[in-house]
């Protein structure tokens, strides 16, 4: 079975070190995460790795759901 997820042409992809800057973290910082499994998914462009804004966003989405069920509001009282 095939689970490839196929993304829309026009999604832009980002380089390393935008994605970077737009996360206020350092280069190292993705590769770190990425080598755990724990970064965004991603694809080369021959050795340069690129990714898709809408694969970005997905994942902070999954980051905010999973620090959410960590971290529960507290109850007043």
């Amino acid at each position: 079975m095939d689970t490839t997820t196929v993304t829309s042409d026009t999604d832009p992809a980002m380089t390393i070190s935008e994605l970077a800057a737009y996360l206020s973290v350092s280069t190292q910082a993705l590769y770190d995460l990425r080598s755990k499994g724990r970064g965004p998914r991603g694809f080369r462009v021959g050795r340069q790795l690129r990714f898709r804004q809408s694969e970005v966003q997905a994942w902070l989405a999954r980051l905010e759901v999973a620090d959410g069920d960590r971290h529960p509001p507290r109850r007043p009282g």
